[in-house]
Parts: structure tokens; sequence; C-alpha cells
């Protein structure tokens, strides 16, 4: 669609912060081919965590929550879901499932997306797999009942159409390689956004559709690293730099620039999680995350991230988060606030 048309990829300029960003995430993808090859079984339980992580904060993003020990189940033990929050969180996990183990046998088409939706209601009362019938302007709803307009979406009647178009530009833009790959990734799903061809689920498939594109790259960090759980920790830039970057879209006049920083930050932000964590994981007994959690483990009471920061002089927060995060999956912790 709008974004990647050979007139507005070719007028694309790049600071040279975007530049280092780019290379730093080219490196960084060398890396993880490294660590792959090396430590295949380490990455089992990164693997285990990043599932329930990107399962949980995707649906959460969209106001859908489920208890912590319920989530496990459904994520980790396939439980059949008994509400219509957990048919919500079953739906994303068989739809994640599908891209982790077959992304190199779904291209970026009509059928595929649609497929996507169908995954994510198949435990819905209603069906999906369809497009939108009628319009969705994109609504924010104010704490005091106030709302306003943050975007109106393509018309239901020309969904199909855009949709087309939309996967086509993008193949050609390949083809022609009008653009790196990592431009046009986040270029492709700012413009699916804007079509919004769902009545419901845009963002979650937004989501799926970002892991599946990065996949047919080798850029496979979120299937080690959560990216929907950055999304949902910064989800006041991930909001507001999509609002930023559609404003303008239908004239084909936005400004793809917040979007795309905001992007690649949280793309290189997991790359740097990932190589911390696997690092952990390499180094086996003694390493930062085993003291992390021996500390943890020492605690018989509530306690802060603080508290086992100033326990543990030389590790991060980011390195405590991470093994909070794998804990708090194995059911070892529980967080009070």
């Amino acid at each position: 669609m709008h974004s990647l048309t050979s007139e507005y990829l070719s007028a694309l300029r790049y600071d040279g912060t975007q530049i280092a960003t780019l290379r730093a995430l080219g490196e960084y993808q060398g890396k993880q081919q490294l660590y792959v090859a090396q430590s295949p079984e380490a990455l089992k339980d990164l693997r285990q965590v990043a599932a329930v992580e990107s399962t949980e904060s995707s649906n959460r993003l969209e106001g859908v929550i489920v208890a912590p020990g319920r989530l496990k189940s459904l994520v980790i033990r396939n439980a059949a879901p008994k509400s219509r929050s957990e048919q919500e969180v079953a739906g994303y996990r068989d739809a994640l499932a599908m891209i982790h183990e077959s992304a190199v046998h779904m291209p970026f088409n009509d059928s595929v997306v649609l497929q996507l939706h169908t995954l994510l209601y198949r435990y819905m009362p209603q069906s999906g797999g369809r497009w939108k019938a009628t319009n969705n302007d994109i609504i924010e709803r104010r704490p005091d009942g106030s709302s306003r307009l943050r975007f109106q979406p393509v018309a239901a009647h020309l969904t199909p159409m855009a949709m087309t178009d939309l996967t086509q530009r993008y193949a050609r833009a390949l083809d022609q390689r009008l653009a790196d790959p990592l431009v046009l990734v986040p270029l492709t799903m700012l413009d699916f956004l804007c079509i919004h061809p769902f009545p419901d689920g845009n963002g979650r498939i937004s989501r799926l559709l970002t892991l599946l594109l990065l996949y047919h790259f080798d850029y496979a960090v979120g299937r080690y690293i959560s990216l929907e759980r950055i999304f949902e920790e910064t989800k006041e830039g991930y909001y507001e730099t999509l609002e930023a970057s559609s404003q303008g879209w239908h004239q084909g006049q936005h400004d793809a620039k917040p979007w795309l920083d905001y992007f690649w930050g949280a793309l290189l932000r997991a790359y740097r999680e990932f190589e911390e964590r696997v690092g952990t994981l390499e180094h086996g007994r003694g390493s930062k995350g085993d003291r992390v959690r021996t500390e943890i483990l020492k605690r018989t009471r509530p306690f802060s991230i603080s508290e086992i920061e100033e326990a543990c002089p030389g590790i991060s927060r980011d390195m405590v988060r991470l093994v909070l995060r794998a804990m708090k999956v194995e059911g070892l912790i529980e967080p009070t606030g």
C-alpha cells in the first residue's frame, strides 16, 4: 500500500543513528545464528518463556487477561480453554506455534493472513478468517468518558482490494530490492494496521505477522525473546509512534520515521536481551543468572527488584528481570504488584 510504493521508498532518508541501528541488527542476526548452532539445548527454556510471554502480552495489550497459573497450562500444556479470555489466548497460542513451526512455508499473502485470523478465533463462538463487513474507526476512550478518533482505516468495501495490493506491493518491493527487509517489515505492518482489515484482532494479527516476516529473513530473535512483551512494556511508544506515522497515510504523505525508530529500537532491545541471556546459559554454574536465581530462592518474604540488584552487584536490571520472568513461568515466584 502507501508505504510500499517505489516513490515512497525511494524518498526515505536515514540518519546516522538509523544506519548504525540497522548495522547493529545485522550483526546481531549473525550472532543469533552462531548461538543457535552452538547451544541448541540451552535455548529450550528461552523458547518456552518467550511463548508464554508473547501469548500473555499480545492479548493483554488488547485487554485480554488470564490468571498466571492458567496461562502456563494453556500455553505449555495446551489445556482446553474454559472462558472467553482463555479462548482468545488459546487461539493466539495456536497461531504462534504454527509460525514457529512452519514460517518457511507461510508466504505473506491473503490466504495466510486469513488462516492466522481463523486460528486466532478457532475456539470462539464467532468464526474468524473474514475481512471486515463494516467500517471500524479506531477510537481512543479516555478515562473521563470522552473519546476521540485516532485513525480512520480503509473502508470495508475496499479492504479486500487493499489487502491484495499490500501483499503484492510487498512482494514487488522485495523482488526489486527497493529497501532492506528491516525497512519493509515495519512499513508493511504500518500499512496493515492502517487498513485494519478485520472486525477484531488486528493488533494481534499484526504482531503475529511481524514475527512471521522477520522469520523469512532469519531475524528469529522472537523465538527466544518475546517481542510482544517488549511492545507491551513500551506500549506508550508503541501506540504513539503508530499514530504519528499514520497521519497523512491515505494521501501517501505520512512520516514513517517515528514508527521505524520505535520498531528498530524494540528489535535491538530483544537482541541485546538474547545475547545477555544466552551468554548466561553458556557460562553454566556461577554465572550471573545463577547468582540472581540463588539470591531470589533465599527470600522467604516479598522483595523488590532493587533489593535483588543490591544483593547482586555488577548484574544489570535487565538480567534480573530476565531471571524473574523465567522463574515466574516455572511457577517458582509470583508477582504481587
